[in-house]
C-alpha cells in the first residue's frame, strides 16, 4: 500500500466580535462561550477517531491559539511542541478593523464593502498612524520578533494573505509532514484557505467561495507527492 500522510486543520471558535458584527484582522477578541464549547466538541471528535499530532501549528493571534489549547486538552496532548507564526494569521482588514458591518456598508457602500471583502485581488484601504487599533497591532509584544517592519502588513487581499501564508507551509510545515509528522494546524479562515488551494490546485473564483466551518475539524490525506488522496470534514454536534 502506498505512503499517505494526514494534516488535520481547524478554523478557529466564534469570537465575541463576530457576535458584535464587528470586523476584527489583527486584532484579537476572544473566543465566545460557543466558540470554546466547539473548540472543544473539536478535540471530542479527534479523540474519539483516535488523533494524535506531533506538532501543531498556528497564529499569532489568541483566539486561534485559545481554540487550540482546547483542542490538545481534549485530546490529552497539551504537552505536544506548538509552532506560533504570523504567517498564519487572517487577512488584515486594514481601515476596516474595528468597524461595525452594517454601519461599514451604509459608510462605503455596499458593492465596494462586497469589493474590498469579497474579491480576491483587491486590499481594502490602509490602516494609518491614526488608527484605533494601529498602535495595538504593530506594537503589540507577539510581534517582537517578526515580522520584520517592511514586512509588515496593514491591509491584505486574500492574494496578499496567500503569498505570506504559502512559504511557511511549503518551508515549514511540509518538512515536517515528510518526515511523517502527524500535524495539526489551527488557524483561520483566510489562511487555512490559502492551504486548501494550494492542496488542491482550484481557482481564485472557487476559493472565494469557500466556506469553512468554525471549530470544525477536516483532514487532508496526501499521498508520497503531497497530493490530496481523499479529504473529510467531521460531523460535530452544534
Amino acid at each position: 500500500m502506498d505512503k499517505t500522510y494526514k494534516v488535520v486543520m481547524v478554523k478557529h471558535g466564534e469570537t465575541t466580535w463576530k457576535n458584535m458584527e464587528l470586523i476584527s484582522g489583527w486584532f484579537d477578541p476572544t473566543l465566545t462561550r460557543t466558540g470554546e464549547e466547539d473548540a472543544r466538541t473539536a478535540g471530542k471528535a479527534l479523540m474519539d477517531a483516535d488523533f494524535k499530532f506531533d506538532i501543531a501549528y498556528t497564529s499569532a493571534l489568541g483566539r486561534a491559539q485559545r481554540t487550540l489549547a482546547l483542542v490538545l486538552s481534549e485530546i490529552g496532548q497539551d504537552d505536544i511542541p506548538i509552532e506560533k507564526t504570523w504567517r498564519l494569521n487572517g487577512r488584515h482588514c486594514g481601515d476596516l478593523t474595528g468597524q461595525v458591518k452594517p454601519i461599514a456598508v451604509v459608510r462605503y457602500g455596499e458593492a465596494q464593502m462586497a469589493n474590498w471583502r469579497r474579491s480576491f485581488d483587491v486590499p481594502p484601504p490602509r490602516m494609518n498612524q491614526e488608527h484605533a487599533f494601529y498602535s495595538h497591532i504593530l506594537k503589540n509584544t507577539r510581534y517582537a520578533s517578526w515580522p520584520d517592519l517592511h514586512e509588515f502588513p496593514m491591509c491584505e487581499s486574500l492574494k496578499l494573505t496567500f503569498a505570506r501564508t504559502l512559504p511557511y507551509w511549503n518551508e515549514v510545515i511540509v518538512p515536517q509532514i515528510k518526515e511523517g509528522k502527524h500535524i495539526l494546524i489551527v488557524a483561520h479562515g483566510s489562511s487555512l484557505r490559502a492551504i486548501i488551494q494550494h492542496l488542491d490546485q482550484i481557482s481564485d473564483e472557487e476559493i472565494l467561495g469557500l466556506k469553512i466551518p468554525a471549530g470544525v475539524p477536516f483532514v487532508y490525506e496526501l499521498d508520497e507527492e503531497l497530493k490530496p488522496v481523499e479529504n473529510w470534514q467531521f460531523e460535530v454536534p452544534r
